[in-house]
């Protein structure tokens, strides 16, 4: 069961992120670096959902 809840809250924070680095893209003046280290963690946190995933 404490996978399961891990895995939602991994979830969680990868549409989260996903939703940051969109607004972020959108928004004027931030910089390229900033998106690139947002898109990052995404991919992190999505390689770690997938990995316990299987």
């Amino acid at each position: 069961m404490a996978l399961t809840a891990h895995l939602e809250t991994l979830k969680k924070k990868h549409r989260d992120m996903s939703e940051a680095v969109e607004a972020a893209q959108r928004a004027p003046g931030v910089d390229d670096l900033s998106v690139a280290t947002m898109k990052k963690e995404k991919l992190r946190l999505k390689e770690e959902i997938t990995r316990l995933s299987q």
